[in-house]
């Protein structure tokens, strides 16, 4: 009887290590630090300063951030970022971006929404959650980057299904 070839599965990595999580129980999420004297935190994470004028420590944990936020601003963006951002095969296409406040932290993270998100379906206070996409893959790895997904209210609630999202693009 002769092999059968399976196709070989490419390991998933960030395309820029140590910003994110790829899975865990929750799902992906941003890796950022906590100032162990004032509880400010930053992402990326800080671990040289504090980013509080008013403190001075020098003392920081590095914590998961919240997977979740919501729609603080939002913008369409027509030019082609600098690495490691790669464009599609097809050429560069202009894509949504927001500023989303992490749900638990009350800070803003600016990033790319997930791919066919156009703005006109945006609105501020939307919810979002963090999820993974692919960037761009080679013979060795699936390059992987963080973005928002929105999320659908339940339509007899009125609020996000949380329990219902997926974080593989």
């Amino acid at each position: 009887m002769a092999a059968v070839d399976r196709p070989k599965t490419k390991p998933r990595v960030p395309a820029v290590d140590g910003w994110f999580t790829l899975d865990g129980d929750d799902g992906p999420a941003l890796i950022g630090s906590r100032c162990q004297r004032c509880g400010t935190y930053s992402f990326p994470k800080q671990l040289n300063f504090c980013p509080n004028p008013a403190c001075t420590s020098q003392d920081f944990d590095e914590v998961e951030l919240s997977r979740h936020g919501r729609l603080w601003s939002y913008t369409n963006n027509c030019y082609q970022p600098p690495a490691p951002y790669v464009p599609p095969s097809g050429g560069f296409q202009p894509f949504a971006i927001a500023a989303v406040e992490l749900e638990a932290e009350q800070m803003v993270v600016l990033g790319q929404l997930t791919a066919g998100v156009d703005v006109s379906e945006l609105h501020v206070g939307q919810d979002v959650v963090l999820v993974v996409e692919t960037l761009f893959e080679d013979d060795e790895a699936e390059y992987l980057v963080w973005k928002w997904r929105p999320i659908e209210p339940d339509a007899t609630s009125g609020s996000a299904p949380r329990d219902q999202e997926t974080h593989d693009a």
